[in-house]
């Protein structure tokens, strides 16, 4: 055992929590919500009682036994970091891509320790590349912690280079004739004399080598022949000289450059020549038979080939049978029966298309073998999409996958595997270590997130643990657990420091891996095995075939809406008396100056209530509010202004419309989503998607990604849509853009909305770029810059006359476009949810929309009361004379109210 040294190392932080009350949630529970009121100025902590007073909640939520509430406080007021004395962080058996954390005391009890483990990086999602970039010494370090250090692919040739190099000036290379000579003198020593397994591997054959050796006089017999890793180009030659061993069963090619370039052409050629070959370059041929189900079965190989005759009854004990990756396609033959392997208990299918076979007739041959008792298959796969019924089909399986059958029947659990293999980071040789950091990181994350006194932080905190905690690998049946925890010595915020706190779940000895749950509270009501997909290489087939039923499930769904517009009647008091408005609204207050209408405030005197407020029951109870009131909200507008719904709303109407990118909610479709992701992959589309909260505005929490791990694990930060990036947006000027439309909704039913003439156009700083680094900068890939950022106003008659002379495009023809894409979306809305209908409703809504490259439009978002600050301060200056911004409420409710249609126009 390697154990590397653990030392305490500098810690990057990317700033202070704030001051007074924090509130964190810890990332592996997400429905674990811990709040800690710490007033400024707080007492000193200096006994266990202060510090149980302070960090109570903090304690509760992380989950620490109370009985190592007392050990805590001594190792955090001592500063104790002795991880080390009990640790050891050793490499793992995968070319030291991981690492992982094993146990060095001779034993630790459940729940008898607790442990501090430091963060090393803690950082905004926002500022990650740029500390990265910046701070000294933080990308050497998260390189070294999380193995992308190395350069894989540069490294491995440069050793064999070496080797080779080296090998030669020594004269300790083997030659051709030596190889050949030595497993002569083999034969002689072992039998018969009869060479009939033959390895000539890595020798530098070329084409002209292999004729002159004229293996088939020497070698008549030969049932294995190995030639791997030579310089073999010509498909004429080596066909030629290999199709010469009548009695060959297996012939290995692999790594020689004539398989590169003519794989197929040379195989035609070989399995022709070749009538009794039932293994080439590890794959099984259509012949396959007793020898090459014997060699995955270890009874033949080189000091046991066989012999030439079909059958020499050493199958008969064969046992286990490993069949991974053969490329079967037909496994139902002669060879494979109870007949010749009565003696068969385990056997492993996985990696095999199997697709000539009916699940029905592989499953009654497997039925047959009287000691099978344990199986791997993919699931799905050719034996169907349900481990359950593969159980129920093999009764006398006790274990499938690696899991207890029992186990599996219990949980009811479909698809399960116990041999997930880690989904390891991939990179090249001149790829930046920030960009291979950005990219592993999200296999090292945990968060939290905090608050002050008024509201919970609108961004999560992200940190990687010290190279002790990023050792602890994930397990199923952990050992060990960790939570977050935000000490304050001094009693309140400002003092703040975070931690990890570790403790063992279980009863560990020496050597033993420590292990923690990943998803710890997060069970398949959650999508847990999904959700593994972050960390393990889960099986892609089975996602795919989840976005396949999706895909057809939405072709299904269409529904041809039919809604006719109509008129309302205009409001008017018989008196002649204005309507009176509340509003909590400034712009509202300040610019609605018609004579028709006058404001109050008292919402329970109003005619019209117009407000930002969510009315809901007990709103109006409060207020004193009632049914003959007209609001500005519809019922269940939920359907349109979460992102979600609106996603789920469009798709039900539409089934899959050009003007809506692919969009899943995450809660509930990640399966869906990561089948989309992996044929995106296959067919070498783009992987690019930007993930949404459901229902904040302001890009808040929103994230540009092509990163698997990444899309899930930003789930933890709250629920989220995921939606294809549209990686090639229409430009203004180099930048990225996006126009927000103002719709004016008399009624659902009949449908009666209007389209406002005045929208605008949002810009975005920078150059638009695809670079991986940009995807962190808000001000190149985000347009709202109202909040952040810098802003810069463009009256919108100039940008459509500098956008046309840019593209050479007629805006009308694109307006038109946009005006039917929302004209669609109010209509589905309509049609799915017909009790979003209320005569007391009139409203407007913002929809956000975008133009790809073809200048088709894509709808972004529709959003509730929108902020139309812009409305109202900027006058629009077009060919139809003055819109004055100062008139926009009095056009507003001109339209929603006296059924005017000044400044507006009919969808």
């Amino acid at each position: 055992m390697i154990l590397l040294p653990y030392t305490i190392l500098p810690v990057y932080h990317n700033s202070k929590p704030k001051k007074h009350k924090t509130e964190v949630v810890d990332s592996s529970n997400s429905d674990t919500v811990v709040t800690l009121f710490a007033m400024a100025g707080g007492k000193r902590i200096e006994t266990y009682e202060d510090f149980v007073k302070v960090h109570g909640l903090l304690l509760t939520a992380s989950g620490l036994p109370r009985s190592l509430h007392y050990q805590l406080f001594q190792k955090l007021f001592s500063e104790t970091f002795d991880g080390g004395v009990h640790f050891g962080i050793e490499p793992s058996d995968d070319g030291g891509r991981q690492r992982r954390l094993v146990l060095t005391s001779d034993f630790m009890a459940k729940e008898s320790h607790v442990f501090l483990v430091d963060h090393a990086w803690t950082f905004r999602l926002s500022d990650a590349y740029k500390q990265l970039q910046e701070v000294s010494g933080l990308a050497e370090r998260m390189a070294a912690l999380m193995c992308v250090d190395i350069d894989l692919n540069s490294d491995a040739e440069e050793t064999e280079e070496v080797v080779d190099r080296v090998s030669q000036q020594n004269g300790t290379k083997m030659s051709v004739l030596e190889a050949v000579e030595s497993e002569i003198r083999s034969a002689k020593g072992n039998g018969d004399g009869t060479v009939r397994w033959l390895e000539l591997e890595d020798l530098d054959i070329d084409d002209d080598t292999l004729s002159s050796l004229n293996l088939s006089s020497r070698f008549p017999g030969l049932l294995a022949l190995s030639l791997c890793g030579n310089k073999l180009e010509n498909v004429e030659i080596v066909a030629r000289e290999v199709t010469k061993f009548e009695h060959l069963r297996a012939l290995w090619l692999n790594k020689n450059p004539v398989v590169k370039k003519c794989d197929d052409q040379l195989a035609d050629r070989v399995l022709q020549g070749l009538p009794r070959l039932e293994i080439y370059n590890s794959h099984f041929t259509a012949k396959f038979g007793g020898w090459a189900l014997g060699f995955c079965g270890g009874v033949y190989e080189k000091d046991n080939p066989g012999s030439v005759h079909e059958s020499d009854h050493q199958l008969e004990s064969v046992s286990s049978l490993d069949l991974l990756n053969r490329c079967i396609h037909n496994l139902i033959n002669k060879a494979f029966s109870p007949v010749e392997f009565p003696s068969l208990s385990y056997l492993n299918l996985r990696g095999n298309p199997l697709e000539q076979n009916s699940v029905a007739d592989l499953l009654q041959v497997l039925k047959e073998f009287p000691c099978l008792r344990s199986l791997e298959v993919d699931i799905p796969g050719p034996l169907g999409e349900s481990a359950i019924e593969i159980l129920e089909s093999l009764p006398k399986l006790s274990e499938l996958n690696g899991v207890n059958a029992s186990k599996i029947l219990e949980t009811g659990k479909h698809v399960i595997d116990s041999i997930l293999q880690p989904r390891l980071p991939e990179w090249t040789a001149e790829e930046p270590l920030a960009d291979r950091i950005i990219s592993a990181m999200w296999l090292y994350l945990m968060t939290y997130r905090l608050a002050d006194e008024e509201k919970i932080d609108e961004t999560s905190v992200w940190y990687v643990m010290d190279e002790l905690g990023s050792a602890l690998r994930h397990s199923d049946e952990p050992n060990f657990r960790v939570a977050p925890f935000l000490f304050m010595p001094e009693g309140d915020l400002a003092s703040a420091v975070s931690f990890t706190l570790l403790w063992p779940t279980q009863n560990v000895k020496n050597g033993d891996e420590c292990t923690h749950d990943f998803l710890f509270g997060i069970g398949e009501d959650k999508q847990r095995s999904a959700r593994l997909s972050a960390w393990f290489q889960t099986p892609q087939n089975y996602f795919i075939k989840e976005y396949a039923k999706h895909c057809q499930k939405q072709s299904k769904s269409l529904i041809s809406p039919s809604v006719h517009s109509s008129a309302t009647r205009s409001l008017h008091h018989t008196d002649g008396s204005p309507l009176r408005v509340y509003t909590d609204l400034p712009q509202v207050e300040e610019f609605l100056t018609r004579s028709e209408f006058v404001i109050t405030s008292e919402p329970k005197d109003a005619d019209i209530v117009w407000t930002s407020m969510q009315v809901d029951e007990d709103l109006k109870k409060a207020a004193g509010l009632t049914d003959q009131q007209y609001i500005n909200q519809f019922p269940f507008e939920a359907c349109l202004v979460m992102k979600h719904h609106l996603a789920e709303t469009v798709q039900k109407a539409h089934g899959s419309p050009e003007w809506l990118q692919p969009t899943y909610n995450l809660e509930t479709h990640l399966s869906q989503l990561i089948g989309d992701y992996y044929v995106r992959k296959r067919d070498g589309l783009n992987n690019l998607w930007i993930l949404k909260p459901w229902n904040m505005a302001r890009t808040i929490d929103t994230s540009v990604t092509d990163n698997l791990s990444a899309i899930i694990r930003l789930m933890e930060t709250g629920p989220k849509i995921c939606q294809k990036y549209i990686e090639h947006p229409a430009l203004f000027n180099r930048k990225k853009f996006d126009l927000r439309y103002i719709v004016l909704v008399r009624s659902l039913n009949p449908l009666e909305i209007f389209l406002s003439d005045v929208y605008w156009v949002r810009l975005a700083n920078n150059p638009y770029t695809l670079e991986k680094h940009s995807f962190f900068e808000y001000e190149t890939h985000f347009t709202v810059m109202n909040y952040r950022g810098k802003f810069s106003h463009k009256n919108t008659p100039e940008f459509v006359t500098e956008f046309e002379q840019e593209h050479q495009v007629k805006w009308s023809e694109i307006n038109l476009r946009v005006r039917k894409m929302i004209r669609s979306v109010f209509e589905g809305a309509a049609v799915v949810h017909p009790e979003m209908h209320s005569p007391r409703s009139r409203a407007i809504y913002g929809v956000d929309v975008m133009l790809d490259s073809s200048f088709q439009p894509k709808l972004l978002e529709v959003t509730y009361c929108p902020d139309c600050t812009r409305a109202c301060k900027y006058d629009i200056v077009g060919e139809g004379g003055v819109i004055k911004g100062r008139d926009f409420f009095n056009d507003v409710f001109g339209c929603l109210f006296l059924n005017e249609t000044t400044h507006v126009s009919p969808l």
